[in-house]
Parts: structure tokens; C-alpha cells; sequence
């Protein structure tokens, strides 16, 4: 059987033979190439291919680097390529212009081997981190499913959630960084109901005083399934699965925390699991209206919930709702 090719793929983009072939000298060794000479060619060549980077002529008769560079961001299928533009033109104004519709580095020519080569490794290394960090979070959220699909028809709670999440921690100052953090952790929340026996989690009644202490058991089941580790992502995970479930006025388990005791990560947490989980279908009770559950948010200010995150969350409401109907149950993962 042939082996496949797995060396990363290049489109190179020059409407002059001759450049077509001085890059190809520079990148065949290393990386799988793909030629057009002209705009058209390049769109179809991206859709059809999804080559991992451009590298990408401006003066072009026809259609010019810049419009093909548009025209590839505003298509969903093509838009996360990036483009390196290399051309003659190098005063600040064309970088400017090149930036603008969408490149992501600058190249003059004449060109230099040695230039290329490592602007097309550096790009190409930022494409693969961040594909890591989509697999990462898709991961992480299939983890999250797993757990709420045994009490959820389509597991999307922990989708909804984790977005509100980072809602809420935007709105509460925490910044953009933290906010994407706690994203990425929340929906590992509740990893630890798959301890939990069907019989319990999936009753309609009303637990027994003993069925709700073992109910209880799934946010030290969680800690324990996430454990002790050095990244700073499972860190977070294992304090919201551990106190997402502790209250404002200290009545929550498991250790009774209260007010600023319980880490702001858990107390956002719990707001997004809380207005999620009332207004979801659920096998124990119909979804609730919107009003119904930011009522209870408000009555509950001080007692489950900290009052200004409270506020602040139903301020976002617009916000949330249209992240409750980007992922209704109906409209699949």
C-alpha cells in the first residue's frame, strides 16, 4: 500500500512562471505543493484542496492578491487559510493593504530561501497550535457530554453553559483570556455524575435523604476523575467540578463555603448550570420560561447565587438567549 503523504500543503499563487518556480525550489523537499497562476484558479485550488497556507502574488492580472485574499476570508471553508503575501511592492502602505484584507505575514521579492522557509514554519506552527487547542476544547467537551448525556437527550447543556460562562466572566471584568480559561474548563463541571447510579440520577421522584447524599458525592467524584496537575486548564476544571455547587449564604456542599470563599470561577459556574438546567428539558421536569428561571435568579441573589453576578448575567441576557437558540436540543450538536 502507498504510503500517504502527511507533509503540509502549500498553495503558491504567481501569475509568473518563473516565481512559481524559485518558491518551488525553496519548499518541495519540505512540504506538498500546489500551483495557480491567476485568482480564479487559487479560489477553486483553496476550496477544493484546503491547502494549510497560502503563499500569495498581489499583482496579478485579472483578479489581484488583495481581492483573491478577500474573497478567501468572507468563505466559511476558506477563511481560516492563512496568507502570506510575497510581492515587489514593499512600501508600508501595501503591507498595510495586505494586512488588511486578511494576510497574515509579508514577503518581498527578490525573495530569500531562508526568509521563506521560516516565515512558512512559523505560520504553519501557529496552525497546528490552534488546531491542538480546537481538538483540546472538542475533547473537553465530548468529556462534559459523556457525563450529562445520561440525564441529558443530546448532552448540548455543557455547550450552552460553558457559553454563558464566558459571558458572564466578560461582563464580570475578568478579561478575555480568563474568560476563554473558563470556557474551556466549565464543561467538565459535572464529569463526575458518571460515578453516579442511574437509578439516582435518572429519578423523576424526589431523592431520599440518602439517594441525595450520594447524589451530592459527584463533586469530589469529579475532582478525583480530573486529579491534581500542573496545567493551569485542569486546575480550573477540578475547583469549578469541586464548588459549583456551593452557596452564596454557605448552605452548598460540599464544604460549605460562603460569599468570596468560593472561587468566582464556581460562582459564574453555577449561575450558567443553574438558568441552563431550569430552562432545558430534563427527565425529572418540563423546561421552564425564561422569566420564570431569571425570577428565581433574583429571589435566590444572596442565598445560591452572588447577587452582583446575578445582575450581571441578566443584563446579558440578550447575549445568552441567543446562544440558547443557536444550541436548542432540536437543533442538533
Amino acid at each position: 500500500m502507498r504510503q500517504q503523504d502527511e507533509r503540509p500543503k502549500i498553495l503558491i499563487v504567481d501569475d509568473e512562471p518563473t516565481n512559481l518556480q524559485v518558491l518551488r525550489q525553496v519548499l518541495h523537499e519540505d512540504y506538498r505543493l500546489l500551483f495557480a497562476r491567476d485568482g480564479e484558479k487559487a479560489l477553486q485550488l483553496s476550496r477544493d484542496e484546503r491547502p494549510n497556507l497560502i503563499l500569495l502574488d498581489v499583482m496579478m492580472p485579472g483578479l489581484t492578491g488583495l481581492e483573491t485574499c478577500q474573497r478567501l476570508k468572507t468563505n466559511p471553508a476558506t477563511q481560516a487559510i492563512p496568507v502570506i503575501f510575497v510581492t515587489a511592492l514593499s512600501d508600508a502602505s501595501d503591507e498595510s493593504a495586505g494586512f488588511a484584507a486578511g494576510g497574515v505575514d509579508y514577503i518581498t521579492k527578490p525573495i530569500s530561501p531562508a526568509v521563506v522557509r521560516a516565515r512558512v514554519r512559523t505560520h504553519l506552527s501557529l496552525v497546528r497550535a490552534e488546531e491542538l487547542k480546537q481538538t483540546r476544547l472538542q475533547i473537553i467537551q465530548c468529556l462534559g457530554r459523556a457525563a450529562e448525556y445520561r440525564d441529558n437527550e443530546t448532552g448540548l447543556h455543557v455547550i450552552r453553559m460553558s457559553h454563558y460562562s464566558r459571558i458572564l466572566a466578560l461582563a464580570a471584568g475578568l478579561g478575555a483570556a480568563r474568560a476563554e480559561e473558563l470556557f474551556n474548563a466549565a464543561p467538565m463541571h459535572d464529569i463526575g455524575k458518571i460515578g453516579i447510579p442511574d437509578a439516582i440520577l435518572l429519578k423523576p421522584d424526589k431523592l431520599s435523604t440518602e439517594e441525595w447524599a450520594t447524589m451530592q458525592r459527584h463533586v469530589m467524584m469529579g475532582a478525583e476523575i480530573l486529579g491534581e496537575h500542573d496545567s493551569p486548564l485542569l486546575q480550573l476544571a477540578r475547583s469549578i467540578a469541586l464548588f459549583h455547587h456551593e452557596k452564596y449564604d454557605g448552605s452548598g456542599y460540599p464544604h460549605r463555603l460562603a460569599g468570596e470563599d468560593i472561587p468566582i470561577d464556581a460562582r459564574i459556574v453555577a449561575i450558567a448550570d443553574v438558568f441552563d438546567a431550569l430552562t432545558s428539558v430534563r427527565p425529572y421536569k418540563e423546561a421552564w420560561p425564561v422569566d420564570k428561571a431569571v425570577a428565581l435568579l433574583h429571589s435566590e441573589k444572596g442565598r445560591h447565587f452572588d447577587p452582583q453576578l446575578v445582575d450581571l448575567f441578566v443584563a446579558q441576557l440578550p447575549a445568552v438567549l441567543e446562544i440558547k437558540a443557536r444550541y436548542a436540543e432540536d437543533a442538533g450538536a
